[in-house]
């Protein structure tokens, strides 16, 4: 049998007196598209750094392409939380990528014909080449995007995290990011963890969801876990789960996550980014 790309056993984290989610035991198929979910604070960007050996669960065990998880690990590429850069930066975009070969050292490396080559790689395959020399505070949050990706896959990982990488972007931009993570999937058979507030732009792709809420979780296809039964009980109110034209919206009253949910949202109930922890 082949090992799990990820695999949580029981596993607990807690910041202080707060837990952030409890007893997590999850496999994460090579090859799976898995979609995050869960409102704001919930814990889907400390799920990617425990991953990232950046924060080490109260309990349980996490193993990562077969090995604990550790900094700096070559066979994760991940695709931070989009904020914009400085307009006035001296940085090109393949400065931005390179950094995912060699950003483990001070500044960029010097001029090498291999890193080069692997950076216009990486710059080909989100079709970012033609602006890879731009300054990369004059570029679009669509083609920034495109370059963290390029950041991320320049390594030729096994495992690609993204931590809300549709945020901020218009529907155009959304469909075309998705569809680059979707291409690299089908061409590596790599294994992706994509957080995100709305499923709807990745449902087409998603094996498993993986939903935390308040120290909860619940994980299985999306047909069985986005439910009104199974999301009910994840925030201890009632909540219906509507489908319409394909979209998948949640609709209920209150939780105990601290927002209402007066009005129809898409999946997850929407609020504003998870700050990084």
């Amino acid at each position: 049998m082949t090992d799990p790309a990820v695999r949580f056993e029981r596993v607990t984290l807690d910041y202080g007196t707060r837990r952030i989610w409890s007893d997590l035991s999850l496999d994460i198929a090579p090859g799976a598209f898995v979609a995050i979910l869960g409102p704001n604070g919930s814990g889907k960007t400390s799920l990617l750094r425990a991953i990232l050996g950046l924060v080490a669960p109260s309990s349980g065990r996490i193993a990562v392409l077969g090995h604990p998880p550790r900094r700096g690990d070559p066979g994760i590429g991940y695709v931070p939380q989009h904020s914009s850069f400085d307009a006035e930066l001296p940085f090109r975009g393949r400065d931005l990528v390179q950094l995912g070969v060699d950003g483990h050292r001070w500044g960029i490396g010097l001029p090498n014909a291999s890193v080069r080559a692997q950076v216009d790689r990486a710059l080909a395959s989100v079709d970012a080449a033609h602006y890879a020399d731009a300054p990369i505070g004059r570029l679009s949050g669509g083609e920034q995007q495109r370059l963290r990706i390029a950041q991320a896959l320049v390594g030729d990982p096994a495992l690609l995290l993204c931590d809300e990488p549709l945020a901020n972007l218009d529907l155009r931009y959304q469909q075309t990011i998705t569809d680059l993570v979707a291409a690299w999937r089908q061409r590596t058979g790599g294994t992706v963890l994509f957080v995100t507030h709305d499923v709807n732009p990745v449902l087409r792709l998603v094996d498993k969801v993986l939903f935390v809420v308040n120290g909860r979780w619940d994980a299985g296809t999306p047909d069985e876990v986005l439910t009104s039964e199974r999301m009910s009980a994840l925030y201890r109110s009632h909540v219906d789960v509507v489908r319409v034209h394909g979209r998948i919206l949640v609709v209920g009253e209150s939780t105990e996550a601290g927002f209402n949910l007066d009005e129809p949202h898409h999946v997850p109930v929407a609020v504003e980014h998870e700050t990084p922890r």
